[in-house]
């Protein structure tokens, strides 16, 4: 039995369910700022356990504060369809980045509750824990222990910038649960997100099919010289480390446009030393970013900037060390999840293009583990880790009825 087309989520009650979300943890320029296991954090939890209670999900959270709301199916020996994002924020986030994958699957059970519909396997939405990684690094983190990636007592181990750790802080807020990590069995799991980039809203596409996530190296990057006078070191005696940075941040960008448009890379994150205005400097501290869906692509760039680094450096007389501080390979999610997506988005008679995601993902973790995929809206001038994130109602609920349309034809209906 499939779903007839006219059945579909609610709008307004999705739009009203954000912007009631949203005031938990308010910013100071119109987003928020909830970021893991914070008060706000907890509150948020606490609002989103009374709505899903109220429409007769039961609630299972295990040790890592994963939070797993369970519709019952009429065989629940199957295993569960799973959907669901992230409640928390940067410290200047948006209202929707992770809370409408959140919201907009508690919409598709609230949905289905209406349409009084019966499916085949359990359904299940989840919150998973420090997506962002803001507080605690690196992101992903609670998923990424579910799948098997990081060992819990590590990721328990993890520390913010005031020496607070993740286990600490997770048992202060309320929310350490008692079942096991990872043990849970995934039929499907189907992710909801906004976009974070330009390209939807810029083609006037309703809905992205997900196909790949990008992979990712970050590389923290020293180069050491010598404090200097600014002003009485001749030019030629200099051992500038901020030049070498400068001159590293064009090689990154030079290598990731000549890999167009299957590429990006940026420095981001520096620390320069002794950041004086009358001080050339002598050693700088940064980060690398570069990201590619394939995974050739992706470490030929790592294996160019490490060879132009050391390079650089002994042009300038410099000192070099290159220290990977992340690494994902490229994903490719589920070619049944995918085709499960893009037939509910014809179906519903969006229009829709297949796309790669930018930034990571829980679903690419869970990827790992259980068959993945993930939907796309647009967001406005493809703006998200920023206050003035913003979507439409019609985006947020195109997004919506295709993970309802997705998620209940993959669990199947009982008529």
């Amino acid at each position: 039995m499939s779903l007839a087309t006219n059945l579909q989520t609610d709008g307004d009650r999705l739009w009203d369910t954000l912007a009631e979300m949203a005031r938990i943890g308010p910013g100071v320029a119109g987003g928020n700022n909830r970021q893991a296991l914070t008060d706000e954090d907890g509150q948020a939890r606490r609002l989103f356990q009374s709505w899903c209670e109220a429409a007769g999900l039961s609630m299972a959270v295990d040790t890592m504060g994963n939070m797993f709301f369970r519709r019952e199916g009429a065989e629940p020996e199957l295993p569960p369809v799973y959907m669901g994002s992230h409640l928390d924020t940067q410290p200047t986030g948006g209202k929707y980045d992770g809370v409408l994958g959140v919201l907009g699957a508690l919409e598709v059970a609230r949905t289905l509750n209406d349409a009084d519909i019966r499916t085949r396997h359990p359904i299940v939405v989840v919150n998973w824990t420090n997506e962002e990684g803001a507080r605690f690094a690196p992101a992903m983190l609670a998923s990424g222990v579910f799948a098997g990636l990081h060992e819990e007592a590590w990721a328990k181990e993890r520390v913010d910038a005031k020496g607070k750790s993740f286990g600490e802080e997770l048992r202060r807020i309320g929310w350490e649960g008692d079942e096991p990590v990872g043990l849970r069995p995934i039929h499907a799991l189907f992710e909801l997100h906004i976009e974070q980039g330009p390209i939807l809203e810029d083609e006037g596409i309703d809905i992205g099919v997900v196909t790949h996530g990008q992979g990712l190296y970050w590389l923290e990057v020293t180069l050491t010289g010598r404090d200097t006078h600014t002003g009485s070191t001749p030019m030629l005696k200099r051992r500038n480390a901020g030049l070498g940075m400068a001159r590293v941040t064009e090689l990154v960008h030079a290598v990731a446009m000549s890999h167009q448009p299957h590429a990006v890379g940026a420095v981001g994150h520096v620390d320069v030393y002794p950041n004086s205005r009358n001080v050339v400097p002598g050693r700088v501290v940064f980060t690398v970013d570069i990201r590619s869906p394939d995974k050739v692509v992706l470490d030929d760039m790592r294996a160019r900037i490490e060879a132009g680094i050391a390079e650089i450096a002994e042009e300038l007389g410099l000192q070099s060390s290159v220290e990977e501080v992340g690494h994902f390979d490229p994903v490719a999610f589920d070619e049944g999840c995918v085709a499960a997506v893009r037939d509910a988005a014809g179906k519903l008679g969006y229009s829709h293009r297949d796309i790669v995601s930018g930034a990571g993902h829980d679903a690419c973790w869970i990827n790992r583990v259980a068959p993945t995929a993930m939907i796309f809206c647009p967001c406005v001038e493809g703006l998200s880790h920023n206050e003035a994130e913003e979507i439409t109602k019609e985006w947020a609920k195109s997004g919506a009825d295709v993970l309802f349309h997705a998620v209940v034809e993959t669990a199947g209906i009982v008529e």
